[in-house]
């Protein structure tokens, strides 16, 4: 009986864990900045073939440790078929307490509009949100210091 109820248990947290990555449509840019309004997040785009991505994602779980009430939000640029290999991915990196987000639309151009008209999907691409709705756009590899400093002057403290 308690070998049925660990193999249950390990089963449902495996169904939860997989249920982690939202699907990103239209609206969903809005739906995440409206989640987190008043408070500073990260909003950090990726990919599983891009090398400084996981640079980047390593560098946030560590943030996110250091900075219990960092609010960051993961967003793949994968199709939906990758799922597991993402979720993959954002545990080694310690990352399952974030949002996480995968495109979820076949008409990428789209959603990369809604995002951010000035963005064409280079990546890694990462918007750093002030708590008055203010953001900031850095595309290409994050800077740990810079980082840092944000988190500092957005109210986060160790």
């Amino acid at each position: 009986m308690k070998t049925l109820l660990a193999t249950l248990l390990l089963i449902a947290a495996g169904a939860a864990q997989a249920q982690s990555l939202q699907a990103f449509v239209r609206g969903s840019q809005q739906a995440i900045v409206t989640a987190q309004q008043g408070k500073p997040f990260v909003l950090a785009l990726w990919s599983l073939d891009c090398v400084f991505c996981r640079d980047d994602l390593a560098l946030l779980g560590k943030l996110m440790a250091k900075y219990p009430k960092l609010a960051v939000v993961t967003l793949a640029t994968d199709p939906p078929e990758q799922r597991d290999e993402l979720q993959k991915v954002l545990d080694r990196y310690r990352l399952g307490g974030a949002a996480n987000w995968l495109f979820a639309d076949t008409f990428v151009e789209r959603l990369r509009y809604e995002i951010d008209p000035q963005w064409f999907g280079e990546l890694p691409r990462t918007y750093f949100y002030g708590a008055d709705g203010t953001r900031t756009a850095v595309s290409g590899q994050l800077d740990a210091q810079e980082v840092e400093r944000w988190i500092k002057s957005a109210g986060h403290h160790e």
